[in-house]
């Protein structure tokens, strides 16, 4: 973990000084000799995972560094064992003295630190990036359903609902936007919204539609049909008309191995994904 490090006389000046420049620091006085400094330590490792770019967790032992200890000791009046000390900008911002509950800890980080839907909100922009579109659309979910009336989340997950073909949803998030927080940016994913409808009305898909139209029972053009829809983004079309063929011949061509693949390619814990699962299952056993 990158975000956990001891502290000496060689790194103090870079972990307390630039470091809580970019970061909030918990400065840890700790004893290997204290059961509730172990304790501590255990809670602060989880904390630093789940916190891992947004803090530092400083430890600072106490028998190890007992000069540098009792330097720090002096100047935050340290009293017992454990002692966190919360530094930001290069100073002291909190100071929990004794053995402190994870629940404890977590109330004085919140202080400090972003709200959780904006470290969820940056964590969907950071995997966006990555273009990691499943990450991505579960930090943007989740930062919604805790603020949605805010315009910058709706964006985010508007924008990846689109790269997911998940147009409908990008639509009623786009259409709930207020008009003073109608940006630049909010113009940006309309118009890529408009593109991607735009695009689920090709004439080559109208053609294909056709052609599935006159000749009903032709499974492979059915399975050729799907293809498109799946391309286009319409995700439930592909999987149903794919149902279809799979109802009639269970190993048709490809059919089972693109059905599968749809329902891969959509986000974790999506509606339709599950539905089509049953679906399969209904005719499998």
């Amino acid at each position: 973990m990158n975000n956990m490090v001891n502290v000496n006389s060689q790194n103090l000046q870079q972990v307390l000084g630039e470091t809580s420049q970019q970061k909030l620091v918990l400065l840890s006085f700790f004893s290997a000799q204290s059961p509730e400094c172990q304790s501590q330590a255990a809670i602060l490792q989880t904390i630093a995972k789940d916190y891992g770019d947004y803090i530092l967790v400083a430890t600072l032992d106490c028998d190890l560094e007992q000069a540098l200890a009792a330097q720090l000791a002096q100047q935050v009046g340290l009293q017992t064992l454990p002692t966190l000390v919360l530094l930001k900008d290069s100073a002291p911002v909190d100071v929990l003295a004794g053995a402190q509950a994870e629940t404890q800890i977590r109330e004085a980080l919140s202080k400090h630190l972003p709200q959780p839907h904006e470290m969820l909100l940056e964590q969907a922009k950071q995997a966006l990036i990555a273009q990691d579109l499943n990450q991505a659309f579960n930090f943007a979910k989740q930062a919604y359903e805790l603020d949605n009336t805010n315009a910058r989340i709706k964006l985010v997950l508007a924008d990846i609902c689109i790269q997911i073909h998940k147009l409908d949803d990008a639509q009623a998030l786009l259409a709930s936007v207020n008009e003073n927080e109608q940006d630049a940016y909010f113009t940006n994913i309309q118009a890529k919204c408009a593109q991607a409808l735009q695009a689920q009305e090709s004439p080559e898909l109208k053609a294909l539609q056709a052609k599935v139209e006159k000749y009903p029972n032709d499974l492979e053009l059915k399975v050729e049909l799907s293809a498109a829809y799946d391309q286009a983004g319409k995700k439930e079309q592909a999987l149903e008309l794919l149902f279809t063929v799979l109802k009639k011949d269970l190993n048709f061509a490809d059919a089972k191995v693109s059905y599968l693949a749809i329902i891969a390619s959509l986000p974790d814990g999506d509606s339709l994904a599950a539905k089509y699962r049953r679906k399969l299952y209904s005719i499998l056993y």
